[in-house]
């Protein structure tokens, strides 16, 4: 596995553990440990994108900017094996 699909994995395992603790918060509102973990994988979910953005291409177009050339239309699509 080269350091992309390290990368995108890393993604896919971070946002699975998101959504796991948004179903949890949504029935636990006060509990202060989950929210911590919550704002720590939010952290860390953001600096994996911006660093595969950087790197390859934005997973979103918020993630779009670039100093020097328009890369959003750089992803392989669906039947390229993008996803």
């Amino acid at each position: 596995m080269n350091h992309k699909e390290e990368l995108l994995m890393d993604i896919g395992i971070v946002s699975f553990t998101l959504v796991d603790l948004t179903l949890f918060l949504d029935t636990h509102p006060t509990d202060r440990t989950a929210m911590e973990y919550f704002n720590h994988y939010v952290r860390i979910k953001n600096q994996l994108e911006k660093e595969f953005s950087m790197k390859y291409y934005p997973l979103n177009i918020s993630m779009a900017e670039s100093n020097k050339e328009w890369r959003w239309g750089m992803a392989p699509l669906p039947w390229e094996g993008g996803c």
